[in-house]
């Protein structure tokens, strides 16, 4: 006599035997894999320097970007990121990831500093003393006299029709300011 519970288990049944990673891949999905790498390897030939020096991989992988920069034609640069997508294959792909993933989060905080500052300047350049009253009131660490200073300056330019030289300088202030608080 069969206990019901072992005709229902999933050790008895032959097709339960293996699991998925057992098995071996697909050719679609090889070929998704090679393409998730090729775009990866697409990503780091779109980082500056300064960012690609982040990300951790080897010498062969770093030249072939390097060399990615430097070709014109469309049909090589579409072979050079086929071989980079074979050299990702080797790579760390999750810290890999992990740098990317830092700096798309350091890029939208970049962004919404940007966005502060130029939200403000407008305000300060708009709206005069309620504004700057608004401002101090929010944030009592500004440089109280440097950002009077650099208001009034713009404000001069503004009405003179001048190159907006401290408008840049307000900007810029206001960025590193929200940065440093952040």
């Amino acid at each position: 006599m069969h206990n019901s519970d072992d005709r229902n288990s999933d050790s008895n049944d032959p097709y339960n035997a293996f699991d998925d990673e057992d098995l071996p891949k697909s050719k679609t999905q090889i070929k998704e894999e090679m393409h998730r790498l090729q775009e990866l390897g697409k990503q780091l030939t779109e980082l500056n320097a300064t960012k690609l020096a982040d990300v951790p991989m080897d010498a062969v992988l770093t030249e072939a970007i390097e060399t990615m920069h430097r070709i014109k034609s469309r049909e090589a640069r579409r072979r050079q990121l086929q071989y980079i997508g074979k050299l990702m294959r080797k790579a760390d792909v999750e810290a890999i990831e992990a740098v990317l993933e830092k700096h798309k989060e350091q890029d939208h905080l970049h962004l919404r500093f940007d966005r502060m500052a130029e939200d403000w300047r407008t305000r300060l350049l708009e709206h005069g003393k309620d504004a700057q009253s608004a401002f101090f009131n929010e944030y009592p660490g500004a440089d109280h006299q440097q950002l009077r200073t650099l208001i009034r300056e713009s404000n001069k330019e503004i009405a003179n029709k001048k190159a907006p030289t401290n408008q840049r300088k307000l900007f810029r202030y206001l960025r590193d300011f929200f940065m440093q608080e952040d």
